[in-house]
């Protein structure tokens, strides 16, 4: 992967600012896809890298520009659990490792750099120096990965009987009687219809 600080450029270019989220996300990147044994992610391994990200905030941003993971891609997949997490599979290999960055990181900021007395600088510096031990905890996971969630031309489309829109990649619910659903008409979404 390429140098932290590079990484950095393209993450405060994608996010429009750089962060201590920003910071923790990139060091999020690298040390998943080295676990993971993906070592060129936006090169040679970017079709061998899945990325769950686990919160909507900077630190997905960082991970995307990172490592080159997508939405529109299918490689990087959101999980709203509002966990500053994300899981990084390699797909030739199966191996997947989930990273999170650990709740005791923001007092290692305050306790590291007291004489930096904005609290932003202090986490910046800190998640910088830190060691890996320091800012994460890591466990090697499986994922649940199928051939309709892979990256590619979607496998599957079908069309929901109540409200008439497509539905890909076998997301639709099947009513008792067998007829497919979207998911918000099947159980409600995050939106109603006025």
């Amino acid at each position: 992967m390429q140098p932290l600080d590079e990484l950095l450029e393209e993450c405060g270019r994608l996010h429009g600012h750089m962060c201590a989220g920003q910071l923790l996300g990139a060091r999020m990147a690298l040390l998943g896809c080295r676990l993971a044994g993906i070592a060129d992610p936006r090169g040679a391994d970017r079709k061998k890298l899945i990325v769950w990200v686990e919160i909507d905030r900077c630190m997905a941003d960082a991970v995307s520009a990172a490592t080159g993971v997508r939405l529109g891609k299918r490689s990087l997949k959101y999980l709203d659990y509002g966990k500053v997490a994300a899981t990084f599979f390699n797909t030739e290999t199966s191996e997947a490792v989930r990273v999170v960055a650990l709740e005791e990181s923001r007092q290692l900021a305050d306790a590291r750099h007291p004489e930096i007395e904005s609290k932003k600088e202090r986490q910046f510096r800190t998640y910088r120096e830190a060691s890996d031990e320091e800012l994460f905890k890591v466990e090697r996971v499986r994922v649940e990965y199928g051939e309709l969630d892979a990256p590619g031309h979607p496998r599957s489309r079908v069309r929901c009987a109540l409200c008439g829109e497509g539905v890909n990649d076998g997301r639709e619910v099947l009513s008792d009687e067998s007829t497919p659903l979207c998911r918000p008409c099947a159980r409600g979404g995050y939106y109603t219809r006025l």
